[in-house]
């Protein structure tokens, strides 16, 4: 999968945050006709491939003290970085994105950064 082969290593169990699944899927629609195809065999092949964590009580626990964390240092975060952080710190994984700057310095939360430009994948949990 190009970029993804440079940070995912053959040990890591990777998966995608529910909030990443809608953002890949909102891609797919907002596609136009000559990339709809392309893109929604992409994801397709990335939702079979990749187990999809849902955003369960740990990841609320989580989710609210990133929040508070944010809010007590003056930060402003968007809401699906924050749900996609979550979600790794719950899980004891490791953000895999192409935009890490929703990402820094959030504690218990871990990123990689995909040599990329940003959009063409989103985020994903490891």
């Amino acid at each position: 999968m190009g970029a993804l082969d440079e940070v995912i290593h053959d040990g890591d169990d990777v998966a995608l945050a529910a909030v990443t699944a809608a953002e890949l899927l909102v891609g797919v629609e907002l596609a136009d006709g000559a990339r709809v195809e392309r893109r929604g065999a992409f994801v397709e092949r990335l939702l079979s491939d990749f187990p999809v964590l849902p955003y369960d009580l740990a990841a609320a626990r989580a989710h609210g003290r990133l929040i508070a964390h944010c809010r007590r240092a003056g930060q402003t975060r968007g809401a699906h970085d924050l749900l996609i952080a979550a979600t790794a710190s719950s899980t004891h994984r490791t953000v895999v994105t192409a935009d890490a700057s929703g990402f820094g310095e959030l504690p218990d939360v871990t990123v990689r950064v995909l040599p990329m430009p940003r959009g063409d994948l989103g985020s994903a949990t490891t």
